[in-house]
């Protein structure tokens, strides 16, 4: 029995209501839970000791003044900390968890590579690879090499053709075949035998490893990823990426090349990335 029931002396309609709310009380759950009233009507209920089990006996009137009113504020609350978070700008240096924040608040760029423009194509080049005035094929416009390693390399040709498209030359292994000066001549020209997997008399040889074709921009393209290897060869072979396309009456080719050794210790990223880039006007 509540004593307070009796003491408040109410009315038949609050005795009434506050012996429902003891009976409400009484069947809560045992987590122990506190309302938001304020300190002087506010009662902790243990429902696995009824001894200490308190009844309200407040008028209903009061009840629900006191509900609205911390309904009222925390709806308040609500909009407030809803408005502030729409108010709120991301900014660029705010990092994702797991993300490296951008103090600065700039768009992070590509420091591996740099872009090249030249009449005709465009290209982007291995950062740490500087320019080179040697000459080697035809028709080069441009070659630039790895400032560590010059096996590591890439040139740009371009030459005259009659041809409307790459595909006019036919399939891509024939297409090298007209071209094959870009994987090297052999100056030996004695006699050898039969050795390390080369034929006889030969002390170099070219293995196509993968071709594509690609079309961009309404141009096709060629790619052929070639290894070739000579007797004498240091490097265990060379990885070459030869990229052509067709354009107003010229024939352009990108080759990039790394040696094998390199290829697999990160250069095979600079050659392919660099090739993968080249694109014509």
């Amino acid at each position: 029995m509540c004593v307070n029931c009796f003491h408040a002396s109410p009315s038949d309609g609050e005795r009434e209501m506050a012996s429902t709310a003891c009976f409400l009380h009484h069947h809560a759950p045992s987590t122990a839970t506190a309302t938001s009233r304020t300190p002087s009507q506010q009662r902790l209920v243990a429902a696995n000791k009824p001894s200490q089990l308190v009844c309200r006996a407040q008028k209903q009137v009061a009840t629900e003044d006191a509900s609205d009113a911390a309904v009222s504020r925390r709806l308040a609350l609500t909009v407030l900390v809803g408005g502030a978070a729409l108010a709120v700008k991301i900014s660029p240096a705010d990092a994702a968890y797991g993300e490296a924040a951008n103090v600065f608040g700039k768009p992070k760029t590509n420091t591996d590579f740099f872009p090249v423009s030249r009449d005709g194509f465009k290209i982007l080049i291995p950062s740490k690879w500087n320019p080179s005035k040697e000459v080697e094929y035809p028709g080069q416009v441009l070659r630039y090499e790895d400032n560590s390693d010059a096996v590591s390399n890439v040139s740009v040709m371009v030459t005259p053709t009659t041809k409307k498209s790459i595909k006019d030359y036919g399939s891509p292994e024939e297409f090298l075949s007209q071209v094959d000066y870009l994987l090297g001549k052999q100056a030996y020209s004695g006699k050898t035998v039969s050795e390390g997997g080369f034929d006889p008399d030969a002390v170099a040889t070219a293995n196509v490893l993968e071709t594509s074709t690609t079309n961009v921009g309404g141009k096709d393209y060629y790619t052929i990823t070639v290894l070739t290897r000579t007797a004498d060869g240091d490097e265990g072979g060379k990885h070459q990426v030869i990229t052509a396309a067709v354009s107003d009456g010229k024939l352009y080719m990108c080759k990039a090349q790394a040696g094998d050794k390199r290829w697999f210790k990160g250069a095979k990223k600079f050659v392919e990335s660099t090739a993968s880039s080249f694109n014509v006007a």
